[in-house]
């Protein structure tokens, strides 16, 4: 991995613009919350700061279907304050990555407004994927396709023999990227928030863009597929990372080419394999993508150090660099997935730790700085749509709004004094920002010491990593810095050296659920 563009070694704070703060007391997070909360995030230690889409739309999805790529919706604010943000993060040292959502738009983008407008066969449709149904009466879908959010991924267009294709919400209906015109559209984009300043994309389904042009039935399909296999890891996915989405994406590389100060993107792909990852990564392509391998990894030692010893080669194949995320806005964050309360937390922090210790970019999402767990949110207050197509809880859990100071919701996150747009737990008051500053042992003290350590320790110490599994602790030399982490069920030796940061108390012993760095010559 060559190179010192400035995203390689990065860490990048996640920021879920509906939760993070509030400036106007609507409870619901904004851009002029987010701009007023930037020093938080310089004092915390990133790099940049990756914001959740903010473009005009109706919110069926929270902004992932939507209707104006080159405005800002009323509810988080103007085109003003986006340029106010990149401005003021630019000012703390913060590069700024935006998302952009290329596979579909909402069902309210003007194009989709006047292809429902326009006949069957029209140019208006021929930027969507809209086919005649099958049976005698063209009332079955067109193939037997499901979506990632429940059901079928195909809504009928009134009475008519036609249907229109959404692998998520029907209120989001997928783009056909063979159509030149879509691919015209997003040049545009990129150029207009590039002109703007951004940094950088979060390319959202990154390996959805384009279908196999057949649009077969897909093979040996369950009757109820998970998130994870409808993202890409399906056996047969004709709708998944199919060969000619790379041609878009070595465009995307020339446009962000003509564009001074390392501009970069980082591909939401979910594949099969590390190596169809890496894809995405060859030279010409995009810049990252998220190394999904280790968010499923469970809380094991030999887990950990396969997706390690399987990640690092692949990439470094195709000079690329990888990328360690452990939570975000779409699965449970990693203190619940490793057992929740007391266990699960320290089992963060040392997880943590250890993607810190890597060579790469880590990336962070808002509110694990804190320990912040998911949340049993009630059926009355759930907005994911995927509830409300399946009945099954969702993603509300992890997007509950930043708990920042007081003793009782919203917690400092706007002025408003009820509770914000998904409700606040009435225990959270130790955990407030507020609270844990004024705690030398809190995980937020924990995250800006190892993330000052990993700048001075870690960033510059090369790609070269030499692993270790020994009952059931995991070894990382890097440099000069050595990580240990416990997954077992005993204490273990520590390692020898300097001790730099301990996840826990480690006097005489490295403790179950515990990392450790120490500093050796």
């Amino acid at each position: 991995m060559s190179g010192r563009e400035w995203w390689r070694q990065a860490v990048v704070y996640q920021v879920y613009v509906r939760s993070f703060a509030d400036s106007d007391g609507d409870g619901v997070g904004d851009l002029p919350g987010i701009t007023s909360r930037l020093p938080y995030l310089r004092d915390l230690g990133v790099d940049a700061v990756w914001v959740t889409p903010f473009y005009r739309s109706p919110q069926h999805d929270h902004g992932y279907d939507v209707a104006d790529y080159t405005d800002v919706d009323p509810l988080f604010g103007t085109l003003a304050d986006a340029d106010a943000l990149v401005s003021r993060a630019h000012d703390l040292g913060l590069k700024v990555i935006v998302d952009l959502v290329p596979n579909h738009t909402s069902h309210e983008h003007a194009w989709f407004q006047a292809a429902m407008a326009a006949r069957p066969g029209s140019p208006e449709r021929a930027r969507y994927l809209f086919r005649t149904g099958r049976g005698a009466d063209a009332g079955e879908p067109p193939n037997n396709w499901l979506s990632v959010f429940g059901g079928p991924a195909w809504t009928r267009v009134g009475d008519t023999d036609q249907w229109h294709l959404h692998l998520f919400d029907s209120t989001q209906p997928d783009l056909d990227w063979r159509n030149p015109e879509v691919a015209a559209m997003f040049a545009d984009v990129l150029r207009f928030w590039l002109d703007r300043d951004v940094d950088g994309f979060r390319v959202d389904v990154a390996h959805g863009l384009l279908k196999e042009e057949s649009l077969r039935d897909q093979r040996g399909q369950r009757t109820e597929v998970d998130h994870f296999e409808m993202g890409g890891l399906a056996e047969d996915a004709p709708m998944w990372d199919q060969p000619e989405v790379h041609e878009v994406y070595r465009q995307w590389h020339r446009i962000l080419a003509e564009y001074a100060g390392d501009r970069m993107a980082v591909a939401e792909a979910w594949t099969s394999t590390v190596e169809a990852n890496a894809a995405y990564v060859r030279p010409d392509e995009l810049h990252q993508a998220f190394n999904f391998d280790w968010v499923l990894a469970p809380w094991s030692a030999p887990a950990f150090a396969e997706v390690i010893e399987r990640t690092l080669p692949a990439m470094a194949a195709v000079g690329g660099t990888p990328t360690w995320v452990l939570s975000n806005h779409d699965v449970q964050r990693h203190a619940t997935r490793y057992g929740g309360g007391a266990v699960g937390r320290a089992r963060a922090r040392a997880a943590t730790l250890l993607s810190l210790t890597l060579p790469g970019s880590a990336y962070l999402y808002q509110g694990e700085e804190l320990g912040l767990e998911d949340v049993e949110v009630a059926p009355e207050h759930r907005q994911d749509p995927s509830w409300f197509r399946t009945g099954q809880p969702g993603r509300d859990g992890c997007r509950v709004p930043m708990p920042w100071s007081g003793d009782r919701p919203p917690y400092g996150f706007g002025p408003g004094t009820g509770q914000p747009w998904i409700p606040q737990p009435d225990d959270w008051a130790p955990l407030t920002v507020a609270a844990q500053e004024a705690d030398p042992a809190s995980t937020l003290a924990f995250y800006r010491r190892a993330l000052a350590l990993r700048r001075e320790w870690l960033r510059d110490a090369g790609d070269d990593v030499t692993l270790t599994v020994l009952d059931d602790v995991l070894t990382v030399r890097r440099g000069q810095v050595t990580l240990a982490v416990n997954c077992g069920s005993r204490a273990a030796p520590l390692p020898a050296g300097e001790t730099l940061l301990a996840t826990g108390p480690a006097d005489g012993g490295l403790p179950p659920d515990t990392a450790i760095w120490v500093r050796t010559s």
